[in-house]
């Protein structure tokens, strides 16, 4: 018998791959024990707690106040030794002014009025419920330094959290694609060897492994010939063609799926979804009007007056979002295009007065013999504004989620169930209906929500 290539190989590439896998484990394991460390003595170094301080600070001091820049108040970062280092004023000072600052004013302190009237003479409101401890914790909190951005691995691979979605701790899933990959290559390697061996074993023993294949009529005749098959292929494709373009002629006019180029780029996502705005904060007159309405910019400045750069999430901007360019600066851009429209001086935290208006593009649009009123549907109904827009919490950019035709309408009024809970009217009718029909919910259908009438006028 022949000598056979190949006895000893699968077992090397197995262990090859082993090594290769446990060395990438450790090294990550050794990367995260290295960063919690060095955040723990970050922690330590600092006195109080800059954590808890944080949260108070974003409970209590972030609406006037901001770390690095002038706002309503004066920036707070490294207040304490600024204070102490300019105005020779320790943190008993601090203490008095947080907790009672028009008293300090009153007591005729030279610094206390002297930010007094820089700022014209508007009196911080006082928070008489935080403790020293308190105090102490958002101290600490502004005199910590800002994190650092998480380092590049080895491979070039970003920190956990901003390419691959994984958790801080554990395996990451590239190390977990990337042995799932070399496994895979290995099979197939394996296959391949595996069946180079056997061919070789096979010719040294003169085993014949392929026979000659019989010619067969290409299966392209045997079809042209069978008359039936040629027939029944034919309606099918006739009967495709007018399903196909019926569909197609239908959505003349349909614009589901529009999302335009708004001139200030708005984000449902960040405001619904992230930070949970309802939408009736903004679309407040779809409660009371026929229209949802377009927010005026006097609405977002009642947050952006604050609110002037784009952090971003902990786990940092989505692969997505990285290609399409939509990064922390391109959304602080997009405020500084607000301000521009407001006339928004930042320096001086006032209006100008040289305000632009802008021109929104707008995105539903139903035809001008429909009628829709919005507060009928909102409050009367108590219909969510996802039934008809879709998850508005989830869109980075609105588009139209429904078709919005006639047909559609039609097809949630038979579904939908009125609500007449706390309606006494609503409930006098639910009587008489359930009983003309036998049913125990009625539905908008059923009220008369299909009559001609109640759309066009």
């Amino acid at each position: 018998m022949k000598k056979v290539l190949y006895r000893h190989l699968f077992s090397k590439v197995l262990g090859l791959t082993l090594l290769l896998f446990s060395s990438s484990f450790y090294a990550q394991e050794e990367a995260e024990a290295a960063t919690d460390a060095a955040a723990e003595q970050t922690t330590e170094a600092v006195d109080g707690d800059p954590v808890k301080g944080k949260q108070l600070f974003n409970q209590n001091c972030a609406a006037c106040h901001s770390l690095d820049r002038k706002m309503t108040g004066p920036a707070l970062a490294n207040v304490e030794a600024r204070l102490a280092e300019d105005e020779g004023l320790d943190k008993e000072w601090i203490y008095a002014w947080v907790k009672n600052s028009p008293g300090v004013i009153a007591s005729g302190d030279a610094y206390a009025n002297k930010i007094y009237a820089e700022y014209n003479q508007a009196a911080m409101t006082p928070f008489p419920t935080l403790s020293n401890e308190d105090i102490d914790n958002i101290l600490a909190y502004t005199a910590a330094p800002p994190k650092a951005a998480p380092a590049q691995a080895a491979g070039g691979a970003t920190a956990a959290g901003e390419g691959s979605g994984g958790s801080s701790s554990g395996i990451s899933n590239e190390m977990i694609l990337g042995a799932l990959a070399l496994v895979f290559g290995l099979l197939v390697v394996m296959l391949i060897l595996v069946n180079k061996t056997l061919r070789r074993i096979a010719e040294a023993n003169g085993v014949v492994l392929e026979k000659e294949k019989e010619k067969r009529l290409p299966i392209w005749k045997a079809f042209v010939q069978n008359q039936f098959l040629v027939l029944v292929t034919v309606v099918f494709l006739l009967l495709g063609s007018a399903y196909f373009a019926y569909g197609y002629l239908m959505q003349v006019g349909v614009d589901q799926g529009y999302a335009p180029v708004q001139p200030i780029h708005f984000s449902h996502k960040i405001h619904a979804g992230d930070n949970g705005v309802d939408c009736k904060y903004c679309h407040s007159s779809a409660r009371v009007s026929k229209t949802s309405g377009i927010p005026s910019l006097n609405v977002c400045m009642n947050c952006h007056k604050s609110i002037y750069e784009y952090t971003g999430t902990a786990e940092g901007p989505s692969a997505e979002d990285l290609a399409a360019g939509r990064t922390n600066e391109f959304y602080t851009g997009e405020i500084k295009k607000l301000y521009k429209a407001v006339g928004w001086d930042e320096e001086n935290q006032s209006y100008t007065g040289n305000s632009q208006p802008v021109e929104w593009v707008r995105i539903h649009n139903l035809p001008d013999f429909a009628y829709f009123n919005h507060s009928q549907h909102v409050s009367v109904a108590g219909v969510d504004c996802q039934t008809c827009h879709g998850p508005v919490e989830e869109m980075e950019i609105v588009e139209q989620h429904a078709p919005l035709t006639m047909g559609w309408c039609i097809n949630c009024h038979r579904e939908t169930n009125v609500k007449i809970q706390g309606n006494a009217y609503y409930e006098a009718i639910h009587e008489e209906l359930a009983k003309k029909y036998g049913v125990e919910e009625v539905t908008a259908a059923m009220m008369g929500g299909l009559e001609c009438g109640k759309c066009h006028y």
